[in-house]
Order: structure tokens, then sequence, then C-alpha cells
């Protein structure tokens, strides 16, 4: 198989190409010899996850980190321990003459608005996150959005070819677009193997129709993550899709006791068997959101002088999304159905498979 929003008034798919009194850190990568020697500063903002959550905060920040290593610049980091710290970290990035400041996730939507806004000169970048027209009045934010839906659409239809039971399932961090967008795309992906193939897997956790679903509420409780995905066993799932950041980390440990003839799980957001070497076995693949390389982008628009804010989308076409490879688990996956995933691949990025 193949391996390799804007959200405010409304949540699109389009195609086309998260600190004061809180920790903090700055790494300056030594330039490779192509490199010019800058003083050009690229900051990032995590949410609370933080800077190694194995996530979208730690996916973003190897963007950042690349930029440093490729165009000899300095790259800093400040993480959030609360919501309200987003606020202050931006602000301090300001004073300190960030030449572009890197948000990191949905919550920090309304904080970077009113700091682009407050600063119109000052470059941003935010990862998970679009506004509606009018919202960023000099157009200094560029934001990174993605289809993740198309990717983790694949992700369901493997997991319904994959499941011994006949039931798979779900949950997520907060009931918010950036999660929800997942969980749709599992969904339906499941109902598409059921089509395809006679059958009649259950997804539990997430219904897109009402929108309801199994939150924990947070990004960064293991516990909850062990928790929710035992609930699911119990209920007949064997194979899980956390979609809440390090919490996930928790499903994964579980997995790892029980075996995987009991629980499977599918990463998000990075390939996780990469991230998770404790765990690396339980892992059938990830719907990877590949922020690295447009947070790369956005830092090197400003460092080119040609940023010109907007949003970019990443999708399967244009690799902004995918699914990981199956690693341990290439052997357990029949050819028939990797083969039934490329061609599905291959019709979302024809456009003639909706993912809905």
């Amino acid at each position: 198989m193949k391996t390799n929003l804007k959200f405010a008034a409304a949540f699109v798919a389009v195609a086309a190409l998260g600190l004061a009194g809180c920790s903090s850190s700055t790494d300056s990568a030594e330039p490779s010899a192509s490199a010019t020697v800058s003083d050009f500063k690229a900051c990032q903002v995590t949410d609370t996850g933080g800077v190694d959550d194995k996530s979208f905060n730690q996916t973003a920040y190897k963007g950042v980190t690349d930029a440093a290593e490729q165009l000899g610049i300095e790259a800093s980091v400040l993480e959030s321990q609360a919501e309200t710290d987003y606020a202050t970290n931006i602000q301090s990035f300001v004073d300190q003459g960030c030449d572009i400041i890197i948000t990191v996730g949905f919550l920090l939507g309304d904080a970077t608005m009113t700091a682009a806004n407050a600063n119109p000169e000052q470059p941003f970048s935010i990862v998970d996150y679009g506004y509606a027209d009018g919202d960023i009045k000099n157009n200094n934010v560029l934001a990174q959005v993605f289809n993740t839906n198309e990717a983790s659409y694949l992700a369901g239809y493997l997991a319904a070819g994959m499941s011994k039971t006949g039931t798979v399932g779900t949950f997520g961090g907060l009931n918010i677009p950036t999660v929800t967008i997942f969980m749709d795309g599992f969904y339906n992906g499941v109902q598409k193997y059921n089509a395809d193939n006679d059958a009649n897997v259950k997804v539990l956790g997430w219904n897109p129709k009402t929108k309801k679903g199994l939150f924990t509420e947070n990004f960064d409780k293991l516990d909850d993550g062990r928790t929710f995905a035992q609930n699911l066993v119990d209920e007949g799932a064997d194979i899980v899709m956390p979609v809440a950041g390090p919490v996930g980390l928790g499903s994964a440990a579980l997995a790892s006791e029980l075996g995987t003839d009991k629980l499977m799980i599918i990463g998000v957001d990075a390939d996780q068997y990469e991230l998770d070497s404790a765990n690396q076995g339980v892992y059938l693949t990830s719907v990877l959101k590949n922020m690295d390389v447009t947070t790369f982008d956005a830092i090197k628009q400003v460092f080119d002088g040609t940023f010109k804010g907007g949003v970019v989308v990443g999708t399967l076409a244009n690799g902004g999304v995918g699914l990981a490879p199956f690693h341990d688990m290439e052997a357990s996956v029949p050819v028939e159905l990797q083969d039934q995933i490329t061609a599905l691949e291959t019709g979302i990025i024809d456009g003639t498979i909706k993912v809905g």
C-alpha cells in the first residue's frame, strides 16, 4: 500500500496542498555547511500537552528544529502549563522579537488572533485552526489545517478489515472539530468497508450524525487512555483509535499488557510506532498529520520574504496527511485488504470516492 479546515463559520475540506510561570527551553541548532547563519528566530508556543507529547506539539516542533538545522536559524519554544498561559506566552515571544511565532492547537485560536491583530507586522502560523474572512485584519497569519478525515477514512477501512470481533472503537480528547474530523473519517471508513464487503462491523465511541461520543476532556492524562480503551474492549472492540494526543499512550500501554490478539491501536498525528518505543508492537498504523512539513514551509516563507498568510490545507493528494506503514503488522494485513486500501486512497485523491 502507499504510505506515504477552515474552522470558524465552517470547517471545510479543501482539495489542495499549542511563559511566564511556565517551563521553557531554547534550542539553537548548528547550521549545515550550506546554511546561512542568521539572527532569524522561529518561536513555538505549545498547548498544555507540551513539546514532547509524542503528538502534534512534538511534530510541529520538528518543523521548527528542521528549519533551525537547514536554514541556520534559532529555534525557541515555550510550553504552556494551562490555557491561561497561551496569551502570556505569545506576548513573551512578541516582546522577544521572534521573526515568526508558531502556535499549536485549536485551543490557541483566539489568543493567536488577538495577538496577530494587535501586532499586524508580526508573522504567525497556527497549527489546526483556520479563521473566517475578516478575523485577521492584516493577513499576517498562515493557518495550517488538515483533511485528516481522508487518512482516517483509510484507517477505519483497515480497522474494519482487521477486526476479529466485528467491533472497533474510537474516543477523543475534546469534542472539537480538529478531533472529531478524525473520528468522522474513521466511522465513515468502517461503513465503506461494510458496504464493499457485505460486513457489519460496528463502531463504538462516536456517531457523526448526533456528534456525540466518548471524550476524556483532556489531552494529557494517560490513565484516561487506559480506562477508555479498556471500556471499549469490554464492549467488544479489538481495535481502538484514540484521538487525544498523549492520552493515547495509555491505550497503547494497555494493549501491550493485553496482547494484540485482544487490542490493537491506531495512532494519530505522527507515526506512533516510531515515537512510542515501549509499545511499538501494538500499533496497526497511524493517521499522519504532517505538521512538521507545513511548519517548516511557514518558517521558510518568512525567512525567504515570501510570507503572505492565508491558509494551507494538508490532503492525501499533497502528502499533508496519510497512513503510516504497518511496521510489525505488515505480514498480518492481508494483501487483498492492502490492495483495497490502495485503491481507496487513489479514489479519494482523484475525487471518485467521497469521505463525507
